[in-house]
């Protein structure tokens, strides 16, 4: 028995609903990809909406995926707090020097608008293109960096580090600027027609940090924050493990999780079936080393993990994927989930 073909937008929102769709979705998470399609350096390419656009729209049109984004880079959120952005020929810009050097100078620290960020401005016009245009048929996605996590580059990951486990007022100080700043950030782009933003939050993952202390710190505002976003919320640890803190995570609100290839597919699935939809966990890295076969391999072994029963979008692990991945593995991974995600999965 085969089901009617869906669209890309439907198959996704029955498979967030526990429900087995059509096929698998299939996110393929190509935010630098479009330049090279279009032949422009990377930070050419991020410097008008309208190439972002249409690189997505070329991305979509040749490996038929499921989603679309206006997320460009991660940095551009720091931007907005006064840092930099550091652009490579070759992969993901980075942010540059973090802008607050005196921890003092948090206790005066304004929430900044995303809309007098150049980058940020960019992006919601990218979203609000994509979502106009595609909005009713194809899932639009929105990033915003958790609170928690933003200090990284806010501080430098070190600084922050002591600054987490120190108990100073200060931290609390810098929490409450951050959780305004994401708040109308996330809001903003669901206005633009996001159909959810994806919350990352690596800091919080027991990859980074004990899962007791997540439970005083990251986990609480992660909860508060999702409370205060205007849609859907996907909660995404960018390649950190989950299973520590699996209760928390689906008390948190959010719908969905992107999960890691460090960890067991089979028992993700057992652990938040019903619960939350999982999102991945191909490796990214090893990704770039990946034959066509290979490719092939690591497609039908995820479905078979954890696609029965719907409640399973197949990505990759962290968010990403890497420059570096050839476009014939980008297409394999394609063409195999069209191939074996079919439901019934057999």
């Amino acid at each position: 028995m085969t089901r009617n073909e869906m669209t890309s937008l439907e198959r996704t929102l029955a498979t967030l609903s526990h429900k087995e769709p059509d096929r698998v979705p299939l996110f393929l998470n190509l935010t630098m990809h479009g330049a090279r399609e279009l032949n422009q350096p990377i930070r050419k390419y991020y410097a008008e909406a309208r190439m972002v656009v249409k690189g997505q729209e070329i991305l979509r049109k040749k490996y038929g995926h499921d989603c679309l984004t206006g997320f460009c880079y991660g940095a551009a959120e720091v931007e907005a707090f006064g840092g930099s952005t550091l652009f490579f020929d070759n992969g993901p810009p980075n942010a540059g020097s973090p802008p607050i050097r005196d921890l003092e100078a948090i206790s005066s620290l304004e929430v900044p608008d995303p809309r007098d960020c150049p980058p940020l401005l960019r992006m919601l016009e990218t979203t609000r293109t994509l979502a106009d245009r595609y909005g009713d048929s194809v899932p639009v996605a929105g990033v915003a960096i958790s609170p928690f996590s933003l200090p990284v580059m806010q501080l430098g990951f070190s600084r922050y580090l002591d600054l987490l486990l120190s108990d100073d007022p200060i931290f609390r100080s810098l929490m409450e600027v951050n959780k305004a700043f994401c708040t109308t950030w996330a809001n903003l782009q669901i206005e633009a027609g996001a159909t959810a933003v994806v919350y990352f939050d690596p800091v919080t993952s027991p990859t980074i940090i004990p899962p007791d202390l997540a439970r005083k710190t990251g986990l609480p505002i992660a909860r508060e924050m999702i409370r205060s976003i205007n849609g859907g919320v996907v909660y995404h640890l960018a390649s950190g493990r989950s299973l520590a803190i699996a209760d928390d995570l689906m008390e948190s609100g959010a719908i969905g999780l992107g999960v890691s290839a460090l960890e067991d597919l089979s028992v993700l699935k057992e652990r938040f079936a019903g619960k939350m939809t999982l999102i991945g966990n191909l490796d990214g890295v090893s990704m770039r080393r990946w034959s066509a076969p290979q490719a092939e391999d690591e497609v039908r072994a995820a479905l078979s993990k954890a696609a029965f029963g719907g409640g399973f979008i197949l990505s990759d692990n962290h968010g990403e994927i890497p420059w570096q991945v050839n476009d014939s593995i980008i297409s394999a991974i394609a063409e195999a989930t069209r191939t074996y995600g079919r439901y019934p999965i057999v």
